[in-house]
């Protein structure tokens, strides 16, 4: 699987921008997926995710009521809409695939976990100016 994340750019603080993963390779119909983010000097943290499915998704507190994560399989593409950026969202976002179709139960377990994820995109820069 190849993942390839674009939409990254410079906006300021109240602003959107609209990140793209394009996947190839598989089956993107059967994949969970998330976007994941790492500012300098920090760990990757979860963002958000949603189920191979579309109609399940999570948010990290720290960006719920800001971002969505949606699903496109004919396209084979997940987004990421951000909307009221802040400075704090300044970070690499990574996009990431976990093919193995776990249960409901496990995946809301694990969803947040880096290690779940066998499969990551380059990364696209976001940085927001105040």
């Amino acid at each position: 699987v190849q993942l390839q994340a674009s939409g990254g750019g410079q906006v300021q603080a109240g602003g959107s921008l609209r990140l793209s993963c394009g996947a190839s390779g598989g089956t993107f119909g059967n994949y969970d997926m998330a976007w994941f983010r790492q500012a300098p000097g920090k760990e990757r943290e979860f963002v958000a995710a949603i189920r191979r499915s579309g109609g399940t998704s999570s948010y990290a507190d720290s960006v719920k009521g800001r971002f969505g994560i949606s699903k496109d399989s004919a396209r084979n593409t997940v987004y990421l809409q951000m909307n009221s950026l802040k400075p704090e969202d300044t970070a690499v976002y990574y996009c990431a695939v976990d093919r193995q179709q776990w249960a409901s139960s496990r995946w809301w377990a694990k969803f947040r976990d880096t290690s779940e994820y066998e499969y990551w995109g380059q990364g696209t820069q976001v940085t927001v100016s105040s």
